[in-house]
């Protein structure tokens, strides 16, 4: 099966669309200023994210919680993904 790129269900015209709007609106001297703030904030926000997923790891560890029950909760989950893939595989192959 072949699964096409979709950002949030925008195909190309779209992106080309808001890009242009962009370069009207803020000009082009603007956009390297707005793409580098853009990136600081994602570099912040990932940096806090990554510093609580720490902090709650330690935090578990501290009261002897077993934060192992998540891998197994997420492998049990790959594995229900792997056998739904495989349904419409088979289905297709017997007609």
């Amino acid at each position: 099966m072949i699964h096409l790129a979709t950002f949030l269900f925008i195909g190309t015209p779209e992106v080309l669309f808001i890009l242009f709007i962009v370069v009207m609106v803020f000009g082009a001297d603007k956009i390297p200023d707005i793409a580098r703030g853009m990136g600081r904030g994602m570099r912040m926000l990932k940096d806090a994210s990554g510093d609580i997923k720490s902090e709650i790891s330690k935090s578990t560890k501290n009261q002897g919680i077993d934060s192992d029950i998540t891998k197994d909760i997420t492998e049990e989950i790959n594995k229900v993904k792997d056998d739904i893939e495989e349904v419409p595989g088979s289905i297709r192959r017997n007609s």
